[in-house]
C-alpha cells in the first residue's frame, strides 16, 4: 500500500528509527544508527516495501553533517538500490561531488556527467582543482573511483586528459602511489630532482622510496619506513650514492620504540654514516656535533626509576688544521637509577641514587668503569612569615677501575682502581614577597640565599669520563653540583645568593628579572678561566625578560666581570608580532688571554622577519651572521603560499660552515646554497 503525501506545499519526512548516509561513492545508503531528514516537494514512501520515492528538488540530510540535493530519488529499505537526477553531494567542507545521474546497484554506482573536488568553497567562483569526466563507476568494496575521458582541472584551466583516471575514495586515509615530486638546486650539485614512491603495506605500515636526480652528482637513492605494531614503533631512514669521485656515500637512522607493559619500555637507537661530511653535504645534517647509537631500557614506578642504556658514537666534527677528532670512548653500558621515600616525617624525604658505567676507547684501546652511590635526606619548611627554608645532607661514594687509561694528573696508561667519599649538604633560605594591593598587577621579590659544603676525601687524580666544565649562568645557581656530570666536583664551600623579581597584569603583560653571585670559600679547581667563579666573589650574572600575550617577547641573559663589571658575556632574543613579526639576537663570549681559544671575543648576530604579504601569501626570512668571523654563518628564505588545500613554498638556504679533514679531503666540505621548490597537499577534510 502506498502513503501519497499532497503537493500543495514542501513536505519533510523524518524517520528516526533509520539514518540516510552517503557512500563513499556519494550515493544512498540506509543505516539504523541515528536520524536522517529528507524535504521534497513529494513524498512517496511503499510501507510494503520500505522504500521511498520522491518528486521534484529533494534534499536529504544526516546527523553528521553530509547532505545531498537531487531531483527525482529513489532508494529501498536497505539501501542497495538508489538513485536519482542532478545529484550534488557535500561530504564535508571542502569534499564535492555533482553528476547529471546517479544510479546505485548494491555495492556499484554508477554516475553520468561527474565532476569531483576535494577543494571546493575554497576560492570564490573556482576550484582550485577538479575532476570532470564523462561516466563515473565507484565500487565499495575496492574502495576506488574510476574515472572516464577525464579532465584533470585547476582553476578552471585543463591541465591534463587522460581515457582513465583512478582515485581512491574519501573513506582510504592512505593509497600507494607516486607522491608530488620536490626540486631542490645547490651550488656545487646542481638541480636535485626527487620523485617519492609511497608503498602501503597495511593501515600501520608503509614507505616511501624517493630516488633523486642530481644534475651535477650521480643519483641519490631514499627510503623511509614506518610500522606502528602493538604498544610499539619502528621508524627507519636511510640513503645511498655512489659519487662521481667513485666513493660510496650513505647515512642510516633508526629508532624503535617498545613499550613493556605500564612500567617499562625499551628503546633502540642507530645513527651511521659513510663518513664525517656526508650528512652536511646532502643536507640531512642537523648540526648534530656526532652520531648516537645503542639502545636503552626504562623500568619507573610511582617513586623509582632505573634506567640501562649503551652507546656507540660516531664523531662528526672536523677541525681545520686537527688530525682527528673523536670523543673519549663508547658507553658500554650505563645503569642509572634513582629511588625516593615518602615523606618520613613533615615533608621530609631520603632518596637514593646509584650510577654504574663503563667507557671503552677504541683509539686507545683503553676501558674505565665507575660505580657510585649515594643518600639525599631533603627537608624543606615553610616557617613564620612565609620564609622558606631546605636543609639537605648527602654521602656519596665512587669506585672506578683503570685499565690503560690517562689520568687527568698526567700519569699515562694508568691501570688499577681508585675510590672517593663524597659528604656535601647545603641549606637554603627563601622569602617570597608577594605585594598585590593594585589589583591590575602583582609582584613577587624573592630574596634567595644557599650555603653549600662539600669534601672530597682522599682526593686521588681521577680520569673524567662525563663532565665537562662549568660557565657560571643564572641557571647554574642553586644547583647541586655546578659542574656538569659526576666525575668533577667543587672541593670545597661555596654560597650563592640573588635576588629575583616577577610581575604580571591581568592584561598579559609580565616581566622577570634576577641577579645573583655566588662566592666560593677556596680557588675552585678544573674550571676554565672563561667560567666566571673566581677565589672568592664570582662574575655577576643576570636576567631579564619580559613577554605580552602571544606577540611579544625579550630575553636577556648576561654575565659581567667581579672587578669592574665588564660584559663577559650576554645573550639576548626579541620577537614582535604574530604572523608580521620581526626577531632579533646578539650572543657576546668574551675570551680570557690565557685560554686556548682563537679569538678573545665571539660575536653572532641573528635577525629575521615574517610578513603576511596578503591573506595567503607569506615571506620568513632568518640569518646568522658571525661578527667575529666577518661572514654569514647560516641564512635562509623563503616566500609561501598556503591554500586551504595545498602549500607551495620557495626556499633560499645559505650555509656557510666549512670543514676541513686534513686526513681524508673527500670529506672536506664547504656550505651550499640550496634553493627549493616544494609543493603539497592537504587532505584533512573539515566540517560543514
Amino acid at each position: 500500500m502506498k502513503y501519497h503525501f499532497p503537493i500543495f506545499f514542501r513536505m519533510t519526512l523524518v524517520l528516526g528509527s533509520s539514518l540516510l548516509v552517503f557512500s563513499s561513492a556519494h550515493a544512498l545508503s540506509l543505516d539504523t544508527s541515528s536520524d536522517k531528514t529528507i524535504t521534497a516537494d513529494r513524498i512517496e514512501f511503499d510501507r510494503k516495501t520500505q522504500s521511498i520515492k520522491t518528486a521534484g528538488d529533494t534534499k536529504m540530510e544526516t546527523s553528521d553533517g553530509k547532505r545531498m540535493t537531487l531531483l527525482d530519488a529513489y532508494m529501498d529499505n536497505r539501501g542497495a538500490h538508489a538513485g536519482g537526477q542532478r545529484v550534488e553531494v557535500w561530504l564535508g567542507t571542502r569534499t564535492h561531488f555533482s553528476a547529471a545521474s546517479v544510479e546505485k546497484q548494491d555495492n556499484i554506482t554508477l554516475a553520468q556527467s561527474v565532476v569531483y573536488t576535494a577543494c571546493g568553497d575554497c576560492d570564490t567562483n573556482v576550484n582550485a582543482w577538479e575532476v570532470s569526466a564523462d561516466r563515473m563507476r565507484h565500487d565499495a568494496d575496492a574502495r576506488m573511483m574510476e574515472f572516464y575521458n577525464a579532465v584533470f582541472w585547476a582553476y578552471d584551466v585543463p591541465i591534463f586528459w587522460s581515457p582513465y583516471l583512478s582515485y581512491p575514495d574519501p573513506s582510504i586515509k592512505r593509497k600507494s602511489g607516486f607522491l608530488i615530486p620536490y626540486v631542490n638546486t645547490t651550488n656545487n650539485m646542481g638541480t636535485q630532482v626527487n620523485l617519492p614512491l609511497y608503498i602501503v603495506v597495511s593501515d600501520t605500515h608503509d614507505f616511501t622510496f624517493t630516488p633523486g636526480y642530481l644534475t651535477a652528482e650521480n643519483p641519490i637513492w631514499q627510503l623511509e619506513h614506518r610500522l606502528n605494531a602493538h604498544h610499539s614503533s619502528f621508524r627507519t631512514t636511510g640513503s645511498y650514492t655512489s659519487n662521481r669521485a667513485g666513493n660510496d656515500r650513505w647515512h642510516v637512522f633508526n629508532e624503535d620504540l617498545i613499550e613493556l607493559g605500564e612500567h617499562a619500555r625499551a628503546k633502540l637507537f642507530l645513527q651511521r654514516a659513510s663518513d664525517k661530511t656526508y650528512l652536511q653535504h646532502y643536507g640531512f645534517y642537523d648540526a648534530q656535533p656526532f652520531l648516537d647509537s645503542g639502545a636503552r631500557m626504562e623500568v619507573f614506578a610511582d617513586s623509582g626509576y632505573v634506567r640501562t642504556d649503551a652507546h656507540v658514537f660516531q664523531e662528526l666534527r672536523v677541525m681545520p688544521g686537527v688530525q682527528s677528532s673523536s670523543i673519549s670512548g663508547d658507553i658500554l653500558p650505563n645503569i642509572h637509577g634513582v629511588y625516593q621515600t615518602a615523606p618520613v616525617y613533615g615533608d621530609t624525604y631520603v632518596s637514593f641514587m646509584g650510577d654504574m658505567i663503563g667507557i671503552y676507547n677504541s683509539e686507545t684501546a683503553g676501558n674505565m668503569q665507575r660505580m657510585l652511590g649515594s643518600a639525599t635526606v631533603t627537608s624543606p619548611w615553610t616557617i613564620w612569615g612565609g620564609q622558606r627554608v631546605t636543609l639537605a645532607a648527602s654521602s656519596r661514594y665512587d669506585f672506578y677501575y683503570f685499565n690503560n687509561t690517562d689520568m687527568l694528573d698526567g700519569e699515562v696508561g694508568f691501570s688499577g682502581s681508585r675510590a672517593r667519599f663524597l659528604p656535601s649538604g647545603y641549606a637554603q633560605w627563601a622569602l617570597p614577597l608577594v605585594n598585590n594591593e593594585r589589583r591590575d598587577w602583582t609582584h613577587v621579590i624573592e630574596p634567595r640565599v644557599r650555603y653549600t659544603a662539600m669534601r672530597v676525601l682522599e682526593t686521588p687524580a681521577f680520569a673524567n669520563i662525563d663532565s665537562s666544565g662549568s660557565v657560571l649562568s643564572d641557571a647554574t645557581l642553586f644547583s647541586d653540583n655546578r659542574l656538569s656530570g659526576y666525575d668533577l666536583w667543587v672541593n670545597g664551600d661555596y654560597a650563592d645568593y640573588g635576588l629575583g623579581w616577577s610581575a604580571f597584569s591581568r592584561g598579559g603583560i609580565s616581566v622577570s628579572g634576577f641577579a645573583g653571585q655566588t662566592y666560593d670559600f677556596s680557588k675552585p679547581k678544573d674550571l676554565d678561566p672563561n667560567s666566571g667563579y673566581h677565589n672568592g666573589g664570582s662574575d655577576f650574572v643576570g636576567r631579564l625578560s619580559a613577554e605580552y600575550k602571544d606577540w611579544f617577547m625579550i630575553n636577556n641573559r648576561a654575565r659581567f666581570a667581579n672587578s669592574n663589571l665588564a660584559l663577559r658575556h650576554i645573550e639576548s632574543t626579541a620577537r614582535l608580532g604574530k604572523r608580521n613579526y620581526v626577531e632579533a639576537g646578539y650572543i657576546i663570549a668574551v675570551q680570557l688571554d690565557d685560554a686556548l681559544t682563537e679569538n678573545s671575543r665571539n660575536n653572532e648576530i641573528v635577525g629575521g622577519f615574517g610578513l603576511g604579504l596578503t591573506e595567503r601569501w607569506n615571506l620568513r626570512t632568518r640569518t646568522i651572521y658571525n661578527i667575529t668571523d666577518e661572514r654569514i654563518q647560516r641564512q635562509n628564505a623563503g616566500l609561501y603560499y598556503e591554500h586551504p588545500c595545498y602549500m607551495i613554498g620557495f626556499e633560499y638556504l645559505r650555509d656557510g660552515a666549512i670543514r676541513t679533514n686534513l686526513d681524508d679531503e673527500s670529506e672536506n666540505y664547504v656550505g651550499n646554497t640550496t634553493f627549493k621548490l616544494s609543493f603539497s597537499l592537504k587532505l584533512v577534510e573539515g566540517k560543514k
